[in-house]
């Protein structure tokens, strides 16, 4: 057999990095029931706790009654909606930019931007963190890619006085397995200086950074000249599903012509992007979900703190627990499993060998005695496993 998939999938168990998926039998939420057991749930990224909102599931059947459930078509040919334009519309407004393009995955976002703004002769540069759809589009974009050390401007700028062609520097706004913020002021002063221009993907910062949800550029106060192509998702603080790339109208008119993945690929559902206008309105006049998320952050982080347990520099949902072992990763989620609390273990290839972790990811649909049972079903689960040897 040409193909020994056998052995693939063994290696993989016995390096405690096989994955399988649970069956969510509920709606999204922080109540959940996975494999037939009610539980508590720290691993979804329903940042507002918007995913099963009545308000959102409303405009989606409301969108169902207006245009039916298919797109039927792509954007160019005859998929593009009267709900998808208004979306669009409302993303611009929102990102305080002049257009917006609507996309159907975040995957799919960062793959056309990149591929349809760099190819040979030219130079991709991201940080060594960033996510696998950027790494992956750059990649294949044709340019010349590079990685930057995480977060760092001078690498950053080592790597800008190699570059040919014209140059894009490409980041993560929170990285998602860190929590961390990407240093955008100093990375855009650098690109600047280089004549390179910048993209972010901030699907984790919408919604939960900024006065107002605006993400890590309302948070930094940057603009368009510092930051010309912004990524969002829309399956996140949304709660909905999809993506967008907000920049001028030249950028969206070229994407609009050159990437493949929004040309040739059929529509979202137009009720998706109705729901999703629901979900902005909310996202925007609820800021009173920021304001209880940014409490229970502060109280597990002191809670962890007070365990011993090893935090990482989030100021965001993204609150992972440091452990380095995959195999003791697994335990403790297993163990918090058994006292009701759902958190998954991130092991490598996701993250950095001798990383393994349990990302902790808090929304506002969660209460502060959700989050103290938390911390207590975590010191129940340490006091449980033995010592791990040095």
């Amino acid at each position: 057999m040409p193909f020994d998939l056998s052995s693939r999938l063994a290696q993989r168990r016995a390096d405690h990095l096989y994955r399988q998926r649970p069956l969510l039998a509920s709606p999204q939420g922080v109540h959940v029931s996975v494999d037939g057991q009610p539980l508590l749930a720290f691993c979804s990224n329903d940042y507002l706790g918007l995913a099963a909102h009545p308000a959102v599931a409303e405009a989606m059947v409301e969108g169902v009654r207006r245009w039916g459930v298919g797109g039927g078509a792509s954007h160019l040919v005859v998929g593009h909606s009267a709900a998808h334009h208004q979306l669009e519309e409302a993303l611009a407004e929102f990102t305080g930019r002049p257009r917006a393009l609507l996309m159907s995955s975040g995957y799919m976002a960062n793959m056309g931007a990149i591929t349809a703004l760099v190819g040979q002769g030219d130079t991709v540069l991201q940080d060594r963190l960033n996510h696998a759809s950027l790494l992956d589009a750059g990649l294949l974009s044709g340019g010349r890619f590079s990685r930057y050390l995480h977060n760092d401007a001078q690498s950053l700028a080592q790597r800008l006085g190699k570059a040919t062609g014209n140059t894009l520097v490409v980041s993560d706004g929170v990285f998602s397995m860190d929590g961390d913020l990407a240093q955008l002021p100093q990375i855009c002063a650098t690109a600047r200086r280089s004549g390179a221009w910048v993209m972010v993907d901030d699907a984790h910062g919408f919604g939960c950074l900024g006065t107002t949800g605006g993400g890590i550029v309302e948070h930094y106060s940057l603009g368009l000249e510092d930051v010309p192509v912004l990524v969002g998702t829309l399956g996140k603080a949304f709660g909905t599903a999809g993506a967008f790339i907000a920049g001028s109208d030249e950028l969206i008119e070229t994407l609009i012509q050159f990437a493949r993945p929004y040309i040739y690929t059929t529509s979202q559902p137009p009720a998706v992007a109705w729901a999703t206008l629901a979900s902005l309105r909310l996202l925007r006049e609820e800021s009173w979900r920021r304001e209880h998320l940014a409490r229970l952050i502060a109280q597990f982080r002191a809670g962890a703190s007070a365990l011993g347990l090893q935090l990482m520099d989030s100021p965001t949902p993204i609150q992972p627990l440091l452990i380095g072992d995959s195999a003791r990763a697994l335990q403790l989620s297993a163990g918090l499993r058994q006292r009701g609390i759902l958190i998954t273990a991130i092991r490598p290839p996701t993250v950095p060998q001798g990383t393994a972790r349990l990302r902790v990811t808090l929304s506002a649909a969660h209460s502060e005695e959700d989050v103290g049972r938390l911390l207590e079903a975590l010191q129940q689960t340490l006091n449980s496993l033995p010592e791990m040897e040095p």
